[in-house]
């Protein structure tokens, strides 16, 4: 059978699907390797590729690839991806595999967003944004169709808008950015030393801990006015909310829409929907997929 395989390389493991042009998922693979060794992820995902040949019976059709880090504008490698991953920039994908077609890398955010719009909760909407909360705020946005990349590359990180100017800045020096305000790597700051992260503040704040409580609504304030800010830039159909921190569940999302609503500017009578991301650690692989078909 005709397959495409899509891949996501991670900090310390490959996630990776085997699906077809129709969306069919034949197989899915995790492997973990290790980031201290260069070019080890490389490798394994030489071994994958591999595997899925033999276990398919046939080399994929097409292959695509997610990674941290700003895509070439030829979108054959990775060009910039500072401190991590040995060998990752410059590394041309459709050589390091043999093919003869090219090798299509997104970042990784792009490429979550992609997977979400094939198979996931942003289905059907040709204006939608991503979101991912974790240790950072990752992002990513399409805009008529058409995923934004922009000129070096970077467009959609919009876990790095500023939201105080007097802010702490983040890791792209960014004062008071929306990554500073709601992401786990400044938990310990926000909370005053007493959550290691947010998924502890969390479990205080539906204890009934006041403290907890003020830490996690400040977030989440700070959450709905850079969506309602975004709405205003980009006028998304949706917002799709992923990583760690969206297993919040209610307690992330229904104050998060009350609040949104307050904010927004509506035209027309449209509400932006808050949606949560369906495809978890696969989005990625899924959106890598997608790409060799756009």
């Amino acid at each position: 059978m005709s397959f495409l395989l899509g891949i996501d390389l991670g900090g310390s493991s490959v996630k990776v699907v085997a699906v077809t042009a129709a969306g069919e998922t034949l197989a899915r693979y995790n492997e973990s390797f290790d980031p201290d060794h260069r070019l080890h992820f490389a490798e394994t995902i030489k071994n994958i590729v591999k595997r899925s040949t033999d276990e398919q019976g046939a080399a994929p059709e097409r292959i695509g690839l997610s990674a941290p880090g700003l895509a070439a504008k030829d979108g054959g490698s990775i060009a910039f991806m500072p401190g991590r991953l040995d060998g990752l920039v410059d590394l041309v994908w459709a050589d390091f595999l043999e093919r003869i077609d090219a090798v299509p890398v997104l970042n990784d955010a792009q490429a979550a967003l992609l997977g979400e719009v094939w198979l996931g909760s942003a289905k059907g909407f040709t204006n939608v944004i991503l979101l991912t909360l974790g240790t950072g705020v990752g992002g990513a946005a399409m805009v008529d169709g058409h995923l934004l990349r922009g000129h070096t590359g970077k467009a959609g990180h919009l876990g790095h808008i500023t939201l105080d100017m007097n802010g702490t800045p983040d890791v792209c020096d960014m004062p008071g950015s929306l990554e500073v305000q709601i992401g786990n790597c400044t938990i310990r700051e926000r909370g005053e030393g007493r959550f290691s992260s947010t998924h502890e503040l969390i479990e205080a704040h539906r204890t009934g801990d006041e403290f907890a409580s003020g830490v996690w609504q400040r977030s989440l304030t700070a959450l709905a006015v850079a969506i309602g800010s975004l709405t205003n830039v980009l006028d998304p159909e949706a917002v799709i909310i992923g990583g760690g921190i969206a297993r919040a569940g209610d307690d992330l999302f229904e104050p998060l829409r009350r609040m949104v609503h307050q904010y927004e500017w509506k035209v027309c009578g449209h509400d932006v929907k808050i949606l949560p991301a369906e495809l978890g650690e696969l989005a990625g692989a899924y959106g890598a997929a997608y790409g060799t078909l756009q």
